[in-house]
This record gives structure tokens, C-alpha cells and sequence, in this order.
């Protein structure tokens, strides 16, 4: 067989080979990046809730102590540590409202807030599949406490 002969006979075999592969790359590709936007898409929701759930602790935490602040006239006088807890309570609600989240607000023994804070988010590409409104949640408590020296009294 001559050279010339070969070439032909393997370019024509290459040439078939060709039309028989044609599009297979292209349909691996498509199917390779709709599996990526679908990855990218659950990392990128599954991070914005947890930063929503670190906000809502955050929200919080700040509620707790912004009520923490509101002393009864028996602790500003240095006698024992307790919550003037209509204004705690008010305060924190007031800071809930500003932030634009809701929360429930409680004093216990008068030296102690609660806020548990609940709070939704909307996730970008899960919102495609009809999954809406994650609920986030988060809470805090703030302690009213009276020290002398190193001792908690």
C-alpha cells in the first residue's frame, strides 16, 4: 500500500469518526454548566441564610442589650442590680422595630432579657425551584450583674 493510499484511506476514517462524535462535546458542556449553576446557585443561597441567621443573632443581641441599659432607680442607687422592665422591654421592642425584624422580648427575676428574634430570607436561586422566605431565627440574653472589685455581687 502506498503512502498515498494510507493517508487517504485514514483521512477518510478520521473524517467519519468525525461525523459520527459531532456535538458530543457540546452536550457534555451544557450539561457540565447547568451542574455548575446549579452548584453555584446552592452555595450562593445557602450562604446568604446563614448570614441572615448571623444578623438575626446579632439583632438580637443588641436588643438584649439595649433593654439591659434600662436600670429601676434601686440600681442606679447601688443597692442591688435589677431591670426597670416596662422600659426594657419597650427599648428592645423599639430596636426590633427599627431593625425591621420581629422578636419577643422577656425579663426574668429582674436582672435578666431575653429577645428571640425571627426573621425570613429570600433566596436568589432557590427561588427558581419555588422555594421562598427561609426562616432565620436567633436570640440573646443580657444579664444585669453588680461587681466590686473582681466579685460579682
Amino acid at each position: 500500500m502506498s503512502l498515498t493510499r494510507r493517508r487517504r484511506s485514514l483521512k477518510r476514517g478520521t473524517t467519519c469518526a468525525r461525523q459520527v462524535e459531532r456535538g458530543s462535546v457540546s452536550t457534555w458542556l451544557v450539561l457540565a454548566s447547568f451542574a455548575m449553576v446549579i452548584v453555584v446557585g446552592l452555595a450562593v443561597d445557602i450562604s446568604g441564610q446563614v448570614h441572615a441567621q448571623q444578623r438575626a443573632r446579632d439583632v438580637a443581641a443588641q436588643a438584649a442589650r439595649t433593654g439591659g441599659q434600662y436600670l429601676d432607680s434601686a440600681a442606679v442607687q447601688g443597692r442591688y442590680p435589677s431591670i426597670d422592665v416596662g422600659q426594657a422591654r419597650a427599648a428592645a421592642q423599639d430596636y426590633l422595630a427599627a431593625t425591621g425584624v420581629s422578636g419577643t422580648v422577656t425579663v426574668t427575676g429582674g436582672t435578666t432579657i431575653r429577645v428571640d428574634v425571627s426573621d425570613t430570607y429570600d433566596p436568589l436561586f432557590l427561588g427558581v425551584i419555588g422555594i421562598h422566605d427561609l426562616t432565620v431565627t436567633g436570640d440573646a440574653t443580657a444579664r444585669v450583674i453588680r461587681t466590686m472589685g473582681d466579685d460579682e455581687t
